[in-house]
């Protein structure tokens, strides 16, 4: 290869490499210096986003000379060997000793290794298979007996492991600890003996488990979900966005006769850079099994019965015609910013109506105000991953990023175990995820946020990450937005991730899209039609007047009751409506309460875009060509808004995306928020909850993933050994945890001590299969001793 001159800089030093001059920053590792020349060395244990190992010894190179006219006498390993100015290096293709120590290695680490290429999962994409038929011997030496282990060992109820296929490569083991701050599994064992094992024989239920399996580079790690599914080669990828949470995590989907298979993290740097969390890995087969809904359904004598399109748009239309502009329309939070867009135009020039909105959850009138200001911002104070990187605070109130947003937890673990961020959590307690982050804890009673948020001292150009829990702690979001006035930057963090593309969009009860005003003469002549200058209704109050027969009809997509403050009153003011209509891709609780049924697309079905927390575009990739739903969300609402009348003017993602991009976005005005109520003072017998949702609950999305299910954390109720004490309650005894007043809304859980929790607050779960208190945090609670029989 032909020597290349290259220009060395202050902040650089030079290595050749086969004859090859590269500038790199000092303290670059040779292996990393070849892949910018463009060289590839052979590697099983390095991996760019773990520390350096030198455990596989596959990419030796040669070095005679390391940079001071001296060479190193043996060949050393690139993945721990740091560049030096002047360092000459050769690897496999310009030396003849390297190339015969990779082929030895080779040869070596076959030696017990199965052949199991043929039914592999990993087969057509294994760095193993691919260098032993470029590099290694065609025929084996090896005459001996094979090393033999059981085939499979559970590391989880999701994570299989095939020992004789290791090769010690430590990529796994060093995730766990590095990365994910899970340290379940670790190398056990010496000498020929070594494998990877579970420490204290405690199952490997990390949120990030998946990646593993991904980063494995010769598939002894698998999971129960792919394994034996398809093949590599028969694959066919999409590079889409994860809709499991507001994070933005890019995907890569592998589809088979239009089939999803698997999914896996894709390389996004400035995002998830190559991880993703297991409920985005895995959490994908709901609705795709035989309840997928593929034909519309209307209700006739009381049942819903299957019924042609035009006979469902036509009993929908005269169902919205009847009720007028007594029409609320409920979104839920996971639509593209496309579909949400098209819902507020349909409410709006259609309808006539601003009740609309997307929160399907606790909502309060703060959080309105706070919403209405954000949808004009441009949006948040301009927080990216990257500053995490940069900031010397991070503050977390009402938001748990390990449970909320998986990949922020693991961008903040990394900023601190790499640069000492500090991090301070407002919360009831130290969660797991706070402790793994070594996280200062202000123990906080839920509700008295707003007082710890105003007391703490910010350093200079802190960041404050907010959850949507905040929406019903009084004063709360009125202290994040202030924190701009002490030199801080504060972003908001929903669950869902579509919440904020759907404000974006303006399916939102009082603001328009891109945040013009509800009178805004621009977006009145752009989607013509008359609706009202005042704000609608939030989801709680389109219920409430649903109930009271206000509101004679209900729009309704993605909305899950159990969702709700109080699904039994939602269910109430469904019953009570006049026309219901569900959008929907299987039967639910809506649904069954409907009387008109629409089958819509799934998200691999169709295209768009979500925009993340920190407001970054992220694109929504058709992965299946043929969807099992002839009509996408957007394609239905316009087949409705035809029938009723009026048009939506287009009928695609597109075609919405790009009337939605034309919107000039305009500053929403400064909030004028509502009086913060005095805290409710609970009596002696009552304690205030603490509660959020955690990644594995029984979310409907996660529905038919038993194996991924399996790995859920116990349910357990956490109460201060000093308040169990008082109460008379013991660790390990199951207990009741009641709602104060409300009939019916308990859970039995077991019961944890845990010393870091106020004396006042009892932590548990806001949902859990088989234990749901579906409660918001600050309510008032009483923990009872479960009485067993």
């Amino acid at each position: 290869m032909a020597e290349q001159a290259v220009t060395p800089q202050a902040d650089t030093v030079t290595v050749t490499i086969d004859g090859v001059e590269v500038a790199v920053p000092p303290g670059t590792l040779v292996i990393r210096a070849a892949e910018q020349a463009g060289i590839a060395i052979p590697r099983f244990c390095d991996h760019p986003l773990l520390k350096p190992l030198g455990a596989c010894r596959q990419c030796l190179v040669e070095i005679p000379d390391a940079g001071n006219g001296r060479g190193f006498p043996a060949l050393q390993a690139s993945c721990t060997t740091v560049s030096a100015n002047g360092m000459q290096v050769k690897t496999a293709a310009t030396s003849a000793k390297v190339k015969q120590a990779q082929a030895g290695m080779l040869e070596l680490l076959l030696i017990n290794h199965p052949l199991d290429c043929p039914i592999c999962d990993k087969g057509g994409e294994c760095p193993l298979q691919n260098q032993a038929m470029a590099d290694g011997r065609m025929v084996s030496r090896y005459e001996g007996v094979k090393r033999h282990y059981t085939k499979v060992k559970h590391l989880s109820p999701q994570i299989i492991l095939d020992r004789e296929r290791c090769v010690l490569c430590a990529r796994c083991t060093r995730f766990a600890d590095q990365i994910a701050g899970d340290d379940q599994i670790s190398l056990v064992e010496r000498g020929a003996k070594a494998q990877v094992g579970l420490s204290d024989e405690v199952p490997f239920t990390s949120y990030f488990a998946g990646n593993v399996v991904e980063i494995c580079p010769v598939g002894a790690l698998t999971s129960e979900a792919y394994r034996f599914a398809a093949r590599p080669f028969d694959l066919v990828s999409t590079v889409t966005t994860c809709e499991g949470c507001a994070a933005g995590c890019q995907l890569r989907v592998d589809q088979r006769h239009d089939q999803v298979k698997r999914r896996q993290a894709g390389d996004l740097p400035a995002v998830n850079q190559e991880w993703n969390c297991d409920r985005g890995r895995f959490g994908f087969v709901s609705a795709r099994g035989q309840d997928r809904l593929t034909q519309p359904l209307i209700r006739h004598e009381g049942a819903l019965v299957p019924a042609s399109w035009p006979e469902a748009l036509a009993v929908a239309a005269a169902g919205l015609k009847a009720a007028g502009s007594a029409v609320g329309v409920l979104t839920g939070g996971r639509l593209t910013r496309e579909t949400s867009y098209a819902y507020a135009r349909f409410a709006r020039s259609v309808l006539g109506t601003n009740d609309i909105d997307f929160r399907a959850r606790a909502v309060s009138d703060e959080e309105t105000a706070f919403l209405t200001q954000a949808a004009g911002r441009q949006f948040g104070d301009g927080i990216t991953y990257d500053d995490f990187d940069r900031a010397t605070q991070v503050v977390l109130v009402g938001f748990e990023p390990e449970d909320e947003a998986p990949i922020v937890f693991l961008r903040l673990r990394r900023a601190v175990k790499e640069r000492g961020l500090k991090v301070t959590v407002i919360g009831a307690g130290a969660s797991l995820g706070s402790i793994k982050m070594s996280a200062d804890v202000v123990s906080t009673v839920p509700g008295q946020e707003a007082a710890a948020l105003a007391a703490l001292a910010l350093e200079d150009g802190a960041l404050v990450l907010a959850g949507e829990r905040l929406a019903t702690s009084p004063g709360a979001l009125a202290a994040v937005a202030a924190v701009t006035e002490r030199g801080g930057r504060w972003a908001w963090i929903p669950r869902r991730p579509g919440e904020l593309g759907a404000l974006e969009a303006g399916a939102f009860p009082t603001v328009g899209p891109r945040g013009h005003s509800l009178a805004d003469p621009a977006i009145r002549q752009l989607w013509g039609g008359t609706w009202s200058d005042q704000p609608g209704r939030d989801t709680a109050a389109q219920l409430a007047a649903a109930a009271d027969g206000q509101l004679s009809a209900l729009v309704v997509s993605g909305l899950e009751l159990a969702d709700l403050p109080d699904p039994a009153a939602a269910a109430a003011a469904l019953e009570r409506a006049q026309c219901v209509i569900s959008l929907e891709q299987r039967l639910s609780d809506v649904a069954a309460l409907a009387d008109v049924v629409l089958p819509v697309d799934l998200l691999e079905e169709t295209s768009g875009s979500f925009r993340n927390w920190e407001l970054r575009l992220t694109p929504v990739t058709q992965v299946i060509r043929q969807p099992r739903s002839p009509m996408t969300e957007i394609r239905a609402l316009a087949a409705l808004a035809e029938e009723l009348g009026h048009s939506l003017g287009w009928a695609t993602p597109a075609e919405a995306a790009a009337e939605l991009a034309a919107i000039e976005p305009v500053p929403s005005p400064t909030p004028v928020w509502p009086a913060v109520a005095a805290p409710t003072t609970p009596a002696t017998d009552q304690l205030t909850l603490a509660t959020w949702r955690e990644l594995f609950d029984d979310a409907r999305l996660l529905d038919g993933e038993t194996a991924l299910l399996a790995c859920a954390r116990p349910l357990v109720a956490r109460l201060n050994p000093a308040t169990a004490q008082r109460l008379g309650l013991k660790a390990g005894q199951p207990v009741t945890v009641a709602a104060a007043g409300v009939p019916g809304r308990t859970a039995v859980v077991d019961l944890v001590l845990d010393p870091t929790l106020a004396e006042t607050v009892v932590w548990a779960p806001s949902r859990g299969r088989g234990a749901s208190l579906g409660l918001a945090p600050g309510q008032l609670v009483t923990v009872t001793q479960e009485v067993t029989r």
